[in-house]
């Protein structure tokens, strides 16, 4: 945006042009004295304090706000609230106050009001708001409504140390990924670390230019920038995250699993290559429906954002709800405090971290186990955890209140209906441990496959003698549940969202017809204004690198002996690239994220049958594709917001991959080779591989006995949840539109998501702390207190999660890599009594087995 774009501008009188004058209702312009700006501005500020629910705005770029109300028409105004009225209306994130307001406004002064101090005042100040900033206090607490394009962005200093961070990321990120609970070298914790280096190379490289062919790379040019630190954490965010493949590579490696060991470090870099760089290919496509559009809010990038702001951008030291302190001074208190304090719960008293505290009244009381108990329980608790690593788990600073609101009424719902299945033995479900992934036989044993196996393949005169899989009641629930959503939201988010998928195809057309022509010029929020100073990024370079990427992994699935037909690798890509559409704009709006991995297990199941190597493959194929498009679409939205050019970030995205692809499979070979018992139940240090242990009980369930055997005689339920969730998609639909004061605030994707927690080791433990911070934080304090959680909200995340995860790394690398067992009774208790058990069912197993007694 132009300098004269952020300031107020007065003629040689000292006059300014602004819309109407406060007294008068006309829609000319007045031309006003300096004196009565300066006044006509107090009273807008006055009126952002009355109205409540704007006050955030008095935080940050309040005068070019106040100047951007001056310079607004009243004709001008009703177009674009008729606009944002229109555009708005279903948005669950959008501000409901804000939108009644709205509706009010554009029934005409005669109909507003009386009580409100001036319709024209009020009409000016919410045009403003929807067409120079964001109608989102979320988003307009993280980001300016100002750009200049001249900051320094893409410097030969940000690749060096963004380089630097990717791969010590991608190392330890991977390192710890298998553990449980997990905790990550998050964006919010590498900007951390980022900071210092930018400074230090700020200060010690010569300001030096030098000359390469016809380009001039210039050394260091000047003080480190808030762009050049989002620049390097897209370079980080995109390359240390834990490679897609790295989460499946124990299913296929370990003998535990399958017990693979061709897939050595040379198959985990293709399998990296071909995974990280699918999502790349398709996120060109994406960005139509997630990126620029301004109802892709994207939750979960607030707290990078808004660091990013406190760490370098200056900060107006203003009174806010009576506190003064700022930002970074609150962080750093944070992050020293939790720092500290996860010592705790983490290592000198780990009872803290899942406080099954109900347990120990009777700690071989089967029935309280598995009702509160945190292993093999439900969870049931209302005091859970003291471990923010825990309660963080469905960051509830993060997600809107509606999404935490609805996923935990659904868990609990889901609970209540696990302890019915289990209670009333469904599926000879109370023969097993209520909650877990690991599948049976019919003596309650881990299932032995090679006891169905000859060559590698299904062997039906084996399965006959021994036995079928059995699921726990957990799993069972979560696999019809995971079945439901696929459909349900295919068919739910395509008729809710339908004009974003209508602009997005439109504008693809545009865009094959006119390649000069840019995407931005369709939007008119003021961030796609302001990003069309940058060259954007062709669509054929993305239909390149999906293309090329599609060839390697043909080639791979063909040179190395995963018995996966080529013709398979392009039957799951197509079916996971027409998935990833409504499950990618559900994930922008609401930060919850769907995949396919559990549909590309029954694909591959039907395709291969009696294969569950090759069904294990077209698993990870179908999740690689949307979870990289979720990742790389993700950091776009981020430079969207942040103004950085679409150019740089491609390349960024590119480099950093590359980087991490070696680095995260030099870890997986390290755990592999280094750590015993990996993946085992018992691991010392909880390297449990719990998601491991998930996929190989689906591949199991569906690639070696197969769907048809699944389905027909063992589970058929699960066959009909398919037709279930399309069925119910529409009604609901309608029932939100028609009923929109009683059912607005319920989002039945979010609700019926909730069941598909449950069938692992995760339940309500890791879900009930969350949901109090969430009610706390995002409902009342949100609402009393708007401007004073603008301001903190997402830097008290950030300073408590970088705090803990510094910390969770010193205490493994130092204290639990190889271990050094604290032993007394308050790190023993917890898993003293039953719900420490690794597999305790409710009922007692006959000698001779349980379950069906002919099952073919």
């Amino acid at each position: 945006m132009s300098e004269k774009d952020n300031n107020v501008y007065f003629d040689q009188e000292d006059t300014v042009s602004n819309g109407n004058s406060f007294g008068e209702k006309s829609n000319d312009i007045d031309v006003v004295s300096k004196e009565d700006y300066i006044h006509d501005s107090d009273v807008i500020i006055s009126r952002i304090r009355a109205v409540g629910d704007l006050d955030d705005i008095l935080v940050n770029d309040t005068d070019f706000f106040i100047s951007k109300v001056h310079e607004m028409k009243a004709s001008e105004a009703l177009e674009v609230l008729q606009y944002s009225a229109d555009y708005y209306r279903t948005d669950i994130n959008f501000p409901k106050h804000t939108l009644e307001r709205i509706q009010k406004l554009l029934k005409g002064e005669e109909n507003y009001d009386a009580g409100h101090i001036d319709y024209d005042l009020d009409l000016r100040l919410e045009a403003a708001l929807m067409k120079f900033h964001s109608p989102y206090p979320e988003v307009r607490s993280v980001c300016s409504p100002t750009d200049d394009p001249t900051i320094p962005v893409e410097t030969f200093r940000a690749y060096v140390i963004g380089f630097i961070w990717v791969a010590i990321g991608s190392f330890v990120n991977q390192l710890i990924y298998f553990r449980q609970p997990h905790f990550t070298l998050s964006a919010q914790v590498v900007q951390l670390l980022l900071l210092p280096c930018g400074q230090f190379v700020a200060k010690v490289l010569p300001a030096k230019k030098i000359k390469i062919w016809k380009y001039s790379l210039n050394l260091n040019p000047g003080p480190w920038t808030f762009k050049e630190q989002m620049f390097c954490t897209i370079i980080t965010n995109v390359g240390s995250q834990n490679s897609v493949y790295g989460q499946y590579a124990p299913v296929a490696r370990e003998s535990l699993f399958w017990g693979q060991e061709w897939a050595n470090y040379g198959f985990t870099v293709c399998m990296n290559i071909t995974c990280q760089f699918f999502g790349l290919g398709v996120s060109g496509i994406m960005r139509r429906w997630v990126v620029y559009p301004s109802k892709a809010v994207w939750p979960t990038l607030m707290p990078t954002l808004q660091l990013n702001r406190t760490l370098l951008v200056p900060e107006e030291r203003r009174s806010v709800n009576g506190w003064t302190i700022s930002k970074y001074k609150l962080f750093n208190i944070l992050l020293a405090a939790s720092f500290i304090y996860f010592f705790i719960p983490d290592y000198l008293f780990q009872a803290l971290s899942t406080f099954n505290w109900m347990t120990w009244i009777a700690p071989q009381n089967k029935n309280l186990a598995f009702v509160t108990g945190y292993k093999i329980g439900f969870g049931f608790n209302p005091i859970a955890s003291f471990d923010w690593s825990v309660i963080n788990y469905a960051t509830p600073l993060v997600l809107p209140f509606f999404t935490t609101a609805n996923q935990f009424a659904g868990t609990c719902v889901a609970g209540l209906t696990l302890l019915i299945l289990f209670y009333t033995n469904v599926k000879f479900s109370g023969y097993l441990p209520p909650n877990t992934s690991t599948v049976f036989d019919r003596f309650g044993e881990d299932y032995n496959l090679t006891k169905v196996l000859t060559n590698g393949v299904f062997d039906q005169e084996k399965y006959m003698a021994y036995s079928p899989p059995y699921m726990s009641a957990g799993n069972y629930m979560y696999t019809c549940a995971a079945y439901t959503m696929y459909t349900f939201t295919f068919v739910y988010i395509f008729v809710s969202e339908w004009r974003i998928f209508k602009d997005a195809i439109q504008g693809m057309i545009t865009s094959l017809k006119d390649r000069k022509s840019s995407n931005y010029e369709r939007y008119k929020d003021p961030l796609s204004v302001m990003m069309r100073e940058y060259p954007e990024v062709p669509d054929w370079w993305f239909f390149i690198v999906f293309a090329l990427t599609v060839l390697a992994a043909c080639l791979t699935m063909h040179f190395f002996p995963t018995t996966m037909p080529v013709w398979a690798t392009i039957c799951i890509l197509l079916v996971a690239l027409a998935m990833l559409v409504p499950f990618i704009v559900l994930y922008s709006n609401t930060g919850y994220f769907m995949s396919t991995n559990m549909l590309g297990t029954i694909i591959g199941g039907y395709m291969i049958p009696g294969n569950g190597l090759a069904c294990l493959f077209t698993r990870i194929y179908g999740f690689a594709l949307e979870d990289m498009a979720e990742t790389y679409v993700g950091d776009m939205k981020l430079a969207h917001y942040s103004k950085i050019p679409p150019r740089a970030v491609f390349r960024a995205q590119i480099s950093g991959t590359i980087i991490q692809i070696f680095v995260s499979a030099g870890a997986i070979e390290l755990l592999h080779n280094g750590l015993e018992n990996f993946c085992s139940w018992t691991q010392a240090s909880r390297f449990y591989c719990s998601w491991s242990h998930s996929i190989y009980s689906d591949t199991l369930m569906f690639g070696v006995i197969g769907p048809s055997r699944t389905f027909d005689t063992l589970y058929p339920l699960m066959r009909w949840s398919f037709l279930i969730g399309a069925c119910c998609a529409l009604p609901i639909y309608f029932a939100r539109i028609y009923f929109p004061k009683y059912l607005r605030p319920v989002h039945p994707v979010l609700f019926i998501g909730a069941f598909t927690r449950w069938g692992s080791a995760y339940n309500l433990t890791y879900y009930t702390g969350g949901f109090y911070l969430s009610v706390g934080m995002m409902w009342y304090v949100r609402r009393r207190f708007l401007a004073w959680w603008s301001k903190y909200n997402y830097i008290i995340s950030s300073g408590l999660t970088a705090g803990t995860a510094f910390s969770g790394i010193l205490i493994f690398l130092a204290l639990q890599y190889h271990p050094k067992m604290l032993s007394w009774w308050g790190n023993n208790v917890a898993s003293a009594g039953i719900d420490g058990a690794a597999a305790v069912g409710r009922l007692d197993i006959p000698t001779e087995g349980f379950g069906l007694t002919y099952w073919e």
